[in-house]
């Protein structure tokens, strides 16, 4: 059977990480990050005169989705060649929207492949500490209005999804339990 995993949470959980080892864990698959999409996003602000800021009502209503709607094309298109397909990307509305997960699941089935969202649960000090660390424009925003920005966010792992693989990322050991189990659900 054919996978489209979505590897999902809030920004500087840790998706990148663990999506890029639970690749090389299970080898033979297609790894895409919504995140290569930004040089695109980047020269659409530019050509609109608006300010770079991903937090942006901007963003949110000229951009955000028609990353989510290219990031699945490639991935549809990838499933044509291949049994497993990971996506990177936060999917934070997207997840929690039954409608949404039912007409992805009815496009994934004319492709005989299945749903798996993996949750990367981390704690917020630690995704700040990450954030920091990582010392990225996109985050420029979100670090000067943190409290802000938190509150926007959801931390709480979704309860609506069927395929749902929690993935513990606070720490080494979380994670380092969290991959074995997962690559152990996945090709077991």
């Amino acid at each position: 059977m054919k996978h489209l995993i979505l590897v999902t949470s809030p920004p500087a959980c840790g998706k990148t990480h663990v999506t890029k080892q639970l690749a090389r864990a299970l080898t033979n698959c297609v790894y895409l990050d919504k995140d290569t999409l930004i040089v695109l996003s980047k020269q659409i602000f530019k050509v609109a005169n608006e300010e770079y800021n991903r937090s942006s009502d901007f963003f949110q209503r000229e951009i955000r989705d028609y990353e989510y709607y290219a990031i699945l094309d490639i991935a549809m298109e990838a499933l044509e060649y291949n049994d497993t397909v990971l996506i990177n990307a936060p999917f934070t509305d997207e997840i929690r929207d039954d409608e949404y997960l039912n007409k992805l699941r009815e496009r994934l089935a004319k492709k005989e492949a299945e749903l798996v969202v993996v949750w990367v649960n981390t704690s917020i000090e630690v995704c700040h500490q990450r954030m920091i660390k990582r010392n990225s424009d996109r985050d420029s925003w979100k670090l000067q209005h943190w409290d802000e920005y938190v509150a926007s966010q959801n931390y709480t792992p979704p309860t609506n999804i069927k395929e749902l693989i929690i993935f513990e990322n606070s720490s080494e050991e979380e994670f380092q339990q969290s991959i074995q189990s997962t690559v152990k659900k996945l090709r077991g």
